[in-house]
């Protein structure tokens, strides 16, 4: 079979790998680059548990091939944190406060996807008001966030979490 070379930034870090083409991009996190915080779900794109930061916006993993994203900026879960020292993220420091998890299996997809949706613009399907951008009401958090599974039921206190943060990334 043959491989391909491909260029990543990975939380930050500029990677050159040799993958497989077939090789999904939740696998070449997991397996080659030890990156295992964004977990294999249902590896069909319907739990979220693989989600993560592709050029800044949120995309399932388990779905994303590696050598289609050449070039990109991926973030996960452990990119999340900043700083010299890996202080966390005010969405990490949230999610403790707030309770925002039980098994945490989900954390970091969850996590993935708030970063992404609270820099996301425009409406979503519940939006009455279809123009411009929409406060980040619970209601629209939720809509925005129903692409993440939590097995558990932790999304009254994932969506209070999220909420407590300000789209700009600080807390409240």
């Amino acid at each position: 079979m043959p491989v391909i070379e491909l260029f990543l930034h990975v939380n930050g870090i500029s990677r050159t790998l040799t993958v497989d083409p077939r090789m999904s991009l939740l696998d070449l996190l997991r397996e080659r680059l030890g990156l295992t915080g964004s977990k294999k779900g249902c590896d069909h794109g319907q739990c979220g548990a693989c989600t993560v930061l592709i050029d800044g916006r949120r995309a399932n993993a388990c779905l994303a091939l590696a050598v289609a994203h050449d070039g990109a900026a991926v973030t996960t879960v452990e990119g999340l944190a900043a700083g010299p020292a890996g202080e966390l993220d005010p969405l990490q420091e949230a999610f403790i406060r707030h309770d925002a998890f039980q098994c945490g299996y989900c954390t970091p997809g969850q996590l993935c996807s708030a970063a992404g949706m609270l820099i996301e613009p425009g409406p979503s399907a519940i939006t009455e008001d279809l123009a411009g951008d929409p406060p980040l009401t619970l209601a629209e958090i939720r809509e925005r966030m129903s692409g993440n599974l939590c097995r558990c039921g932790a999304y009254v206190n994932i969506v209070r979490a999220i909420a407590a943060i300000d789209p700009a990334g600080a807390e409240r």
